[in-house]
């Protein structure tokens, strides 16, 4: 397979395939689907407009994720594990191996803040 060049398009592709994922993953669909409700769409597009802030530079989103994060319950060290092994088999089959790793480094490091504010502590790989 081709990968896909680094755009809006592609951060589009990426964020909705995932989220599909996601969404019916055993572990984290009803952590998601409690925290997001009847929102998935408005969720997905400040996704889209994270994603590509970040791997753009496009200054579209503007919020405080860590507090948002901050406000759930019911995390445990596993989700993350989870979340992270999704998105990683996302960004590696639709991203040249540069653009999925620079993906991945953002992602980790958004884990690990998360995680450090759950339980103190970080368990990422």
């Amino acid at each position: 397979m081709s990968h896909l060049p680094l755009d809006q398009a592609s951060i589009t592709t990426l964020v909705h395939e995932f989220y599909d994922d996601v969404r019916a993953d055993p572990e984290l669909g009803p952590v998601f689907n409690l925290a997001i409700g009847n929102q998935w769409g408005p969720h997905l597009d400040r996704m889209v407009e994270f994603w590509s802030t970040v791997m753009l530079g496009n200054r579209s989103f503007q919020g405080n994720v860590y507090g948002k994060h901050m406000a759930l319950s019911g995390i445990s060290p596993e989700h993350f594990r989870r979340w992270l092994a999704l998105f990683v088999a996302h960004t590696e089959r639709l991203f040249a191996p540069a653009d999925a790793a620079e993906f991945q480094i953002v992602a980790r490091r958004i884990a690990a803040s998360l995680q450090y504010g759950f339980f103190g502590e970080v368990k990422v790989p």
